[in-house]
């Protein structure tokens, strides 16, 4: 499994020097304490490891580089005019406000200029913006500028729909909302007729 390495992270423009795994571990230590339990009890001893290796794992977006994965083009389309969607890619994400997790589906569609992308990369796109801390406007923008700045496309279009488990699961305890965001730009954000068959597509 992943950890969390020593090493300088980006956040906003700012690169922040990760404290060491030890650190890590104290610091899950300490809120185990805080939260009334006693982190050395047999069953705790592991959970500081745990859960260190499991940040390492949900938040590894920071190591990864959405440009590079839409770095490798294709500028063969054979004449395709219309939009490139794709539906349901999976969101698992964490709320910058309360670390809590907010999990739905993400809906990604582009108008090609002169170049597309191996599908599998919009996935990953998504799956990379979505492994940091976020909040789901960010998410949004962030898919869609990662889109526009590498592939230069007519048009992009980005809907998420999720739910937040620091609403579901603590303050209002409203299990059954979810949380929709949309941004769209070029040709979609000029025709509402071509919105209409997006959302149409992806709920479809």
């Amino acid at each position: 499994m992943s950890v969390i390495p020593a090493k300088p992270v980006l956040v906003s423009d700012d690169p922040v020097a990760r404290p060491s795994r030890e650190q890590a571990l104290d610091a899950v230590r300490t809120l185990i304490a805080w939260a009334g339990d006693n982190p050395d009890r047999p069953g705790l001893i592991d959970t500081p490891k745990r859960v260190v290796e499991a940040y390492g794992e949900w938040f590894d977006g920071y190591d990864a580089d959405a440009a590079k994965e839409l770095s490798r083009t294709f500028e063969d389309v054979t004449g395709y005019d219309d939009m490139v969607i794709l539906r349901e890619i999976e969101v698992e994400s964490h709320c910058e406000h309360h670390l809590a997790p907010f999990l739905g589906k993400a809906y990604v569609a582009y108008l090609p200029g002169e170049k597309v992308v191996g599908i599998s990369k919009l996935a990953r796109v998504v799956e990379i913006f979505a492994r940091r801390l976020q909040n789901q406007e960010t998410l949004t923008n962030d898919i869609i500028e990662a889109i526009e700045s590498h592939l230069q496309p007519k048009g992009v279009a980005v809907m998420i729909d999720a739910a937040h488990q620091c609403m579901t699961t603590r303050g209002v305890h409203h299990r059954h909302v979810s949380t929709v965001t949309t941004r769209f730009t070029g040709v979609f954000k000029d025709d509402p007729a071509l919105v209409d068959r997006f959302l149409k597509l992806a709920k479809a």
